[in-house]
């Protein structure tokens, strides 16, 4: 077995620090590579040696695969190691690699590209025997022989793309009125993402679960499976739960799972990482949906319950060596769930944030915390806004969601807004605690879930009360210090915060009762109170803030954070109504549309395609008619 002794991480953040931990401890050394806009993260800082990539846009930077191979020959490198997203399913950089003496740390070639085309995959299972959903995933993408297809298949279908993955090039159509404009949506996003516009159509499952297999295979036939995992907790196709095992299923399908998961696995001669995803009905019928040929964001609660390094086993596999275990050796224990953490505002559509971080630090010991950020760190618009992953272990699934609770309330981020609250509410949730939920309850729960907590006057207090702790321990200085007496008053003191999007003028006096509450924290930006398992955060005033209706869909006609016009949809001098779409403009991976706020003619549209727009820019200027 060749040993590594030098591997470059062609990928950034949490993946990156994550890979770089277990190569260390294997003794082998690592390059980083880096954007102009990461410099500073900790994965930089990690590495043995770091290597800038100049420029900040994906595809001259980490897509860049003659740049990364430049760099690999100019180190030395006997391996790269793509974690996921990027480079991680590109067969083109896999055969590049193999083409320049350097180890691929991933499938073969051949694996990537079969199971990268996700019809291709799906005929693939279908020549094994293992069941798949019905649909279309056929070359001709004639947008009126989609639409054929798609009434000949019968709505609710679903337009996917046929590469990548993440919740890219996905809409749900319901109906025929509905078809051209979402696949259009698909066409432009995946060709974005994924630089390939091809899409296929499957039937809509209504409700299912969504079960995953974790498979690895090694170069000498064997193949196992260790665990599955429960994804269902899902956010327009993207993931935000991720637990293991998936708990409810019976023997018969579990047992099925696993079979047709390795039964796949080796009709491609898979060796290394990967994950056969299913869906999962309520009569316990499953249907392969895809195979993720690279290690998943979700790895480490497969980790905490088998006891396993999945790096390692990567690297070992890479190497040439026997997968470290048999499947007769590999056993779980335990429950294990695992919160993405994301730099965004769920009050505001989940609009991602970007800025400064002040403040990042999980108290929760007994917490796995993979990070990709540290405090003093930038946020900025060019990558996925996920900042770390906070992961928990328990004795059962109930535990674990204590566990977990525990977690988020104790971790404490600020600079920038994050999905932290909404995951303990959701957490908190009796149909996530006392249920398996099904991947659309998040989407078809979200106005629920989002509803913001009554303010009672004794919350008011509370937060009235911290703000002015805050504020009378902002310096040493006496003329810093500011309480509640006044001459002839009767002591007490106006405080202006906001809280979800909402105003608040409170009057509290010193001395009043206060109601005892679990934790606080008390930050530059914000005050956080927990009381009675509910989480109320509030901000300092701000009389500009901008109060979005739907992230997808600003009715301001300004530009709700930095990001690139990608699209135009208007012209100058158009009679438009309200709601009608504007500018597409696109950041952190995600679309945003700008609609008409109410009827008018559209004097001037400021940019064009192709444009990057700082946040608060005027886009359009839209008269009344």
């Amino acid at each position: 077995m060749t040993k590594f002794k030098k591997i470059l991480i062609a990928n950034r953040g949490e993946i990156a620090c994550r890979i770089i931990r277990t190569c260390h401890q294997m003794g082998i050394e690592t390059i980083a590579i880096y954007s102009d806009a990461d410099k500073t993260l900790p994965f930089v800082k990690m590495a043995r040696k770091a290597v800038p990539l100049s420029g900040n846009d994906a595809k001259e930077t980490y897509l860049n695969v003659e740049k990364i191979i430049g760099i690999c020959r100019q180190e030395n490198v006997d391996a790269v190691h793509p974690g996921y997203g990027f480079l991680s399913e590109n067969a083109d950089f896999a055969n590049a690699l193999s083409q320049a003496g350097i180890v691929f740390i991933g499938p073969s070639p051949k694996a990537i590209q079969a199971m990268g085309s996700k019809s291709e995959a799906k005929q693939i299972a279908h020549s094994v025997n293992v069941p798949i959903i019905r649909g279309y995933m056929g070359e001709n993408q004639d947008p009126n022989h989609l639409l054929n297809q798609a009434k000949d298949i019968g709505f609710p279908v679903l337009i996917k793309a046929t590469h990548g993955g993440g919740g890219k090039g996905m809409r749900r159509v319901n109906a025929e009125s509905e078809f051209i404009a979402a696949l259009e949506g698909c066409q432009r996003e995946a060709l974005n993402a994924f630089s390939n516009a091809h899409v296929m159509i499957e039937k809509y499952i209504v409700e299912p679960r969504h079960i995953e297999i974790q498979v690895f295979g090694d170069t000498h036939g064997n193949v196992v499976t260790l665990a599955e995992r429960d994804c269902s907790l899902q956010r327009r196709h993207q993931k935000i739960i991720e637990e293991a095992p998936a708990i409810g299923l019976n023997d018969k399908t579990r047992t099925g799972l696993h079979a047709d998961a390795i039964k796949l696995a080796k009709a491609v001669n898979y060796h290394g990482a990967g994950t056969v995803e299913f869906l999962v009905d309520a009569h316990g019928d499953y249907y392969f949906l895809e195979m993720n040929t690279r290690l998943q964001v979700e790895h480490p609660v497969t980790e905490m319950i088998t006891g396993q390094d999945l790096v390692e086993w990567q690297i070992i596999v890479a190497q040439g060596g026997n997968l470290p275990r048999t499947q007769d050796q590999i056993n779980s224990t335990g429950h294990a769930l695992e919160a993405r953490i994301y730099a965004e505002d769920p009050a505001q559509g989940f609009l991602p944030s970007i800025g400064k971080i002040t403040a990042f630090n999980c108290l929760d010991d007994s917490a796995r915390f993979d990070a990709g950020y540290a405090t003093g760190n930038q946020v900025s618009i060019y990558y996925d806004p996920m900042l770390a992953k906070l992961i928990v272990y328990g004795h059962d699934r109930k535990d674990a969601i204590r566990r977990l609770i525990t977690a988020l309330i104790d971790l404490k981020i600020s600079g920038v807004k994050t999905n932290r609250e909404f995951l303990i509410e959701l957490m908190q949730n009796s149909a996530v605690c006392d249920h398996l939920p099904h991947i659309a309850y998040l989407d078809q729960s979200m106005d629920t879930l989002l509803a913001p907590s009554d303010l009672t006057d004794e919350i008011k207090d509370c937060l009235a009360h911290e703000f002015i702790q805050s504020r009378t321990r902002t310096g040493d200085s006496p003329w810093a210090q500011s309480d509640s007496w006044r001459h002839l008053s009767d002591g007490s003191q106006k405080v202006c915060f906001d809280h979800n999007g909402s105003s608040y003028r409170h009057q509290y006096k010193k001395g009043q009762s206060i109601i005892p509450y679990l934790s606080v924290d008390r930050m530059p930006d914000l005050i956080r109170i927990s009381v009675g398992g509910k989480v109320f955060t509030a901000t300092p005033h701000n009389p500009d803030h901008l109060n979005l209706e739907d992230g997808a869909s600003d009715q301001s006609l300004n530009a709700p954070m930095p990001g690139r016009i990608i699209s135009v949809l208007a012209n100058q001098g158009e009679t438009v109504d309200a709601g009608t779409p504007l500018i597409i403009l696109e950041a952190m991976k995600m679309e945003h549309t700008i609609r008409a706020p109410h009827d008018g003619i559209i004097e001037e549209i400021m940019f064009k395609t192709g444009d990057f727009v700082s946040e608060g820019e005027e886009l359009v200027k839209l008269v009344a008619a």
